[in-house]
């Protein structure tokens, strides 16, 4: 009896490094592991294990890798059985009930502005529209996820979200009892208004619910400690750039234009709220520079933009706005982002180590140096 006490304490505490992927606890912190019962194997070659598990919510989209984990850890310890054996069960209402309550009380609403929080937050904004913002906030967030970094990305355009799309996302966040898990695709987790029933007509709201839309976001949803926070701001300075500074008042801005004066004046704009709220622009990110076209390169939407932008910020904030990357204009980019994945990536989620995966992992260093 000592012996099997001992093993099953032994298996317990393997267990604790098994890690929820949606909570980013693990399953003993969570009381998902209800009972672990061993006893001697039948052949006297070590020991039958058996594991009830309580999952959060019934069905659990991630159940199957979850007990996948559990059966590794299990597995690896020498006086297991080789196959040990995982009985699934969902939490009593009660002890989720309880569960949830402990996590929110942890959490406490913007989980981001708290001291000593470590997320690195970078609001992608633009002057206008249609100047690639959301493609590039896509694919860095896949390229930070890449290198290894916890991601997490809000659709914080909430009239014109397309995060949803770009990674290929087609469900819903989980609801644990009022609180959502994000979706993760590609490594990176993800909320956006675009994930929920109806999303698909018209949204007709007034700044008040933009602003509390955002606030949900980021106080009801799961997140845990993400090292990078990406938000895909809505074009302009209007009501949610505003609430984003309030909110997150540690985030930067990285401003993304195209080369045309047309869309360069602008873009320095967006960068200028920096003058009124307590934000730090990063950098700039030149989309569309170039197409090349037997080893040439043509500059269909002109030149210099980019650079335009990251001089007039820097003289009117009065510290170095550097024009961090110049993006190609490369028709994979749009082709692989409407199939649902990052064109930063390969087809196995890997980064690419030419082109635009280089171009996206210098930009990323940049920002995280």
């Amino acid at each position: 009896m000592t012996d099997t006490r001992e093993i099953e304490a032994a298996i317990y505490d393997r267990l604790s490094r098994v890690i929820d992927p949606e909570l980013g606890r693990s399953v003993t912190d969570l009381g998902m592991i209800a009972a672990i019962d061993a006893t001697p194997a039948a052949d006297g070659n070590g020991y039958d294990v058996t594991v009830h598990v309580e999952l959060t919510v019934e069905g659990c989209p991630l159940s199957e890798t979850i007990t996948n984990q559990i059966n590794g850890a299990v597995a690896s310890y020498p006086a297991a059985a080789l196959t040990p054996h995982i009985e699934v069960s969902s939490m009593s209402r009660d002890k989720l009930d309880d569960l949830v309550a402990d996590l929110k009380a942890e959490r406490k609403q913007n989980p981001f502005n708290k001291p000593g929080v470590k997320t690195r937050i970078f609001a992608i904004a633009s002057g206008k529209g249609g100047v690639g913002k959301s493609s590039v906030t896509a694919n860095l967030a896949a390229t930070f996820a890449a290198l290894g970094y916890d991601t997490a990305a809000i659709d914080a355009d909430i009239y014109g979200f397309s995060l949803p799309r770009l990674f290929g996302v087609h469900t819903q966040p989980t609801n644990l009892n009022g609180m959502l898990m994000p979706v993760t695709a590609w490594g990176v987790k993800l909320i956006s208004i675009g994930m929920f029933a109806g999303a698909d007509r018209a949204i007709l709201w007034r700044g008040p619910r933009l602003q509390r839309s955002l606030e949900q976001f980021l106080s009801d949803v799961w997140w845990g400690q993400p090292d990078v926070l990406l938000l895909d701001l809505a074009p302009g300075t209007g009501d949610m750039a505003i609430s984003v500074a309030q909110a997150l008042p540690n985030a930067e801005l990285v401003v993304i234009t195209t080369p045309q004066p047309s869309a360069s004046d602008i873009a320095v704009r967006s960068g200028l709220v920096a003058l009124q709220v307590p934000m730090k622009v990063r950098g700039v990110v030149e989309n569309m520079s170039y197409y090349e076209h037997k080893g040439e390169r043509l500059h269909i939407f002109g030149e210099g933009g980019g650079q335009r932008v990251s001089e007039q910020l820097t003289e009117a904030l009065g510290y170095d706005v550097p024009l961090m990357a110049q993006l190609p204009l490369v028709p994979e980019v749009r082709e692989t982002g409407e199939a649902g994945r990052p064109a930063v990536l390969d087809a196995e989620g890997a980064l690419r180590t030419d082109g635009i995966g280089a171009t996206f992992r210098s930009l990323a260093e940049q920002l995280m140096a």
